[in-house]
């Protein structure tokens, strides 16, 4: 089935997921709507202002949840869907997991240089997540260590070859476990400039103590509070972002600061346990009343 106008930008994982929703939504309908449908939307890309996006959302949706309130504000305030069928939950992670460790232990278990001063990025390697100007932004007296794979390999791989950092830039790939990566990690970045809702990376690397540089994107500012648990810059600024991370890697205090801040905060609001409750009365709700 087409994508209906989804906006051109998003990954194709995330037409087909609106797709795959299209596709449910009619099948219900057929079958006179025994069940009801709450939908959850992740990413800040604005939902297109058509037909087949007004159904779904409007009509065939019986709660749609957010992963947090600027993106709830944007269905609101740009579509025009009503506000009560909307909830905003925050992303839940394990905050027992996600924690603070050894960070030369860690380095000696991936093999990683033990003194090195390291700025660590964990994302898909799309364009919107701002690796390119990660690159342009690093510090000289930084290494980058790139968790994660995507269509932007190549791309990503021949900028580092033209900028001649190849050697203080590793390209990790996809890892099971990312918790000794950010835990080896000086500082996190993530320079997104589209399409974020609340990344759970950032939460994980939050939840880790990491001073961590990112820009207001989507409702990234629920986590990433400037100067009071992240640095936070303006999206595509390679001045900003170098500015931030050399502050962090200088200022040992405000590193610590925020670190210890960003970890109380998401700990306090994104919590695997809060968000499973919420989500569970969620459901019991819609499951009310449709009956």
């Amino acid at each position: 089935m087409a994508s209906a106008g989804v906006g051109a930008t998003l990954a194709p994982e995330q037409v087909a997921a609106f797709d795959r929703d299209l596709e449910t939504a009619l099948a219900l309908r057929s079958l006179g709507r025994p069940y009801p449908m709450v939908r959850t939307r992740h990413i800040s890309a604005p939902v297109p202002r058509n037909i087949f996006s007004t159904w779904l959302y409007a009509k065939a949706t019986s709660r749609i949840v957010t992963a947090g309130e600027a993106l709830k504000r944007d269905l609101v305030e740009r579509n025009g869907f009503p506000a009560e069928r909307i909830d905003s939950v925050p992303t839940g992670i394990d905050t027992e997991r996600f924690r603070p460790g050894d960070r030369m232990a860690a380095r000696k278990t991936l093999g990683l240089p033990p003194e090195k001063t390291l700025v660590g990025i964990v994302a898909t390697l799309r364009s919107w997540k701002g690796h390119r100007f990660l690159l342009q932004a690093l510090p000289a007296e930084a290494g980058l260590v790139i968790v994660g794979d995507g269509p932007q390999r190549q791309a990503l791989e021949t900028q580092v070859a033209t900028l001649g950092i190849k050697y203080k830039v590793l390209f990790a790939g996809n890892q099971k476990d990312v918790v000794p990566w950010l835990q080896s990690f000086d500082v996190f970045a993530l320079p997104s400039y589209a399409n974020e809702g609340v990344p759970q990376a950032l939460i994980q690397a939050m939840l880790c103590g990491l001073p961590c540089v990112t820009t207001n994107i989507g409702s990234m500012a629920e986590l990433a509070i400037d100067r009071k648990t992240a640095l936070v810059v303006a999206p595509e600024n390679v001045d900003a972002l170098a500015a931030a991370l050399k502050k962090l890697l200088q200022e040992e205090k405000l590193s610590q600061t925020l670190g210890a801040a960003a970890r109380r905060h998401c700990a306090e609001r994104f919590s695997y346990n809060g968000m499973l409750d919420r989500m569970e009365q969620i459901y019991q709700e819609a499951a009310n009343a449709h009956r």
